[in-house]
């Protein structure tokens, strides 16, 4: 069976070429055809033998993910439907910033952290995506960019399903995008996300690329984030803060508290206050989201001025923060919904 083309990254690639007797120096070549100039076809590579060619035609595929539906919002928040080699369905979405475009990108076909307000979870974790699957769909979307003259500038390892719990594909995922003679896309410009599994948040430290790592909190306490992020019961929050204070100090990076606001769940001056006193130590930073909501779920939105005075809490107390209002809600844009829809379709 063939292998696909764009699971494989540099170094990989130049093992490849150096198992079948070719200078390894064709795997740079290789790669500026793949992410610059983001070829369809190998044989449209013609800096590189027409032997090499059929070579890698013999050995690896090139096809993109298929394109089931796009949907554009008021706001230009763009979510894509993808469908796998094997007919599975994932998201992506293109969040638009007045720092450059962002691409939330899948890790898995669903997931089975079952947070209580994730529609990504609902259906459960079928399997990892492979390193490829994640490319492409960073891929597609700056070739759709391609016809505006303009790039994929920022990613985030948000989409659906858990990224640690992928974690050597993830990482590979990373390499192969920031590499210099590909889509060269900064490792300051990423940043995964994880809902707080201890052991990979300490492995991530010794990462060689300076990645961003956002933690999903959520909570400020443990009896609130049990209700609602059942991997609490297993990596608590003082695991948590004790694998970030471990981070830091190896790192002396910045980390991120990500922390979506549920009307009269976690959004009280209480909470807020628990929060500033959970995290005032740490070289942090929280990101206050509004949540989007979901039809299955009971969860509604904090309200806009309920939610500027949690951030005013956070503000006042030295507590560095940002309120990020919702992207894209008129499209389904929570991680899950159009996917879930699409599948209950093609059930009926």
């Amino acid at each position: 069976m063939k292998k696909n083309i764009y699971d494989y990254t540099l170094e990989k690639l130049q093992e490849y070429f150096i198992a079948h007797q070719e200078k390894p120096f064709r795997a740079t070549q290789v790669f500026e055809w793949l992410y610059r100039f983001r070829i369809k076809d190998f044989k449209e590579m013609t800096n590189v033998s027409k032997k090499v060619i059929a070579l890698l035609e013999e050995d690896f595929t090139i096809e993109p993910l298929t394109l089931v539906t796009k949907l554009v919002a008021i706001d230009q928040t763009t979510k894509y439907l993808f469908r796998l080699f094997d007919g599975k369905l994932i998201e992506t979405v293109l969040m638009r910033h007045n720092y450059g475009n962002s691409v939330c990108v899948t890790s898995e076909v669903g997931c089975n952290m079952g947070c209580a307000f994730c529609a990504s979870g609902e259906l459960g974790k079928i399997r990892n995506l492979t390193v490829g699957e994640m490319v492409l769909q960073v891929l597609m979307v700056q070739r759709d960019l391609d016809e505006t003259f303009q790039r994929v500038s920022n990613i985030v390892v948000m989409g659906i399903g858990e990224p640690f719990d992928n974690y050597d594909n993830v990482l590979d995922f990373l390499r192969i995008i920031n590499y210099p003679k590909g889509l060269e896309i900064g490792a300051r410009h990423m940043t995964v996300s994880t809902c707080g599994i201890v052991p990979k948040i300490k492995s991530f430290a010794t990462f060689e690329l300076q990645v961003n790592l956002a933690i999903s909190l959520h909570a400020p306490n443990n009896k609130l984030r049990n209700t609602i992020m059942k991997i609490n019961q297993k990596y608590p929050i003082e695991q948590i803060i004790e694998a970030v204070e471990e981070y830091l100090k190896a790192t002396n990076r910045r980390v991120t508290f990500e922390y979506i606001l549920l009307k009269d769940i976690n959004d009280s001056t209480k909470c807020a206050l628990e929060l500033v006193k959970l995290l005032k130590n740490l070289n942090c930073y929280v990101n206050l989201i509004i949540y989007n909501e979901v039809s299955t779920k009971p969860y509604q939105k904090t309200p806009k001025e309920k939610a500027e005075a949690f951030f005013n809490v956070l503000h006042s107390h030295g507590l560095n923060a940002t309120l990020r209002m919702e992207h894209g809600s008129d499209i389904m844009a929570a991680c899950g919904q159009l996917r879930a829809q699409k599948m209950k379709e093609e059930e009926l």
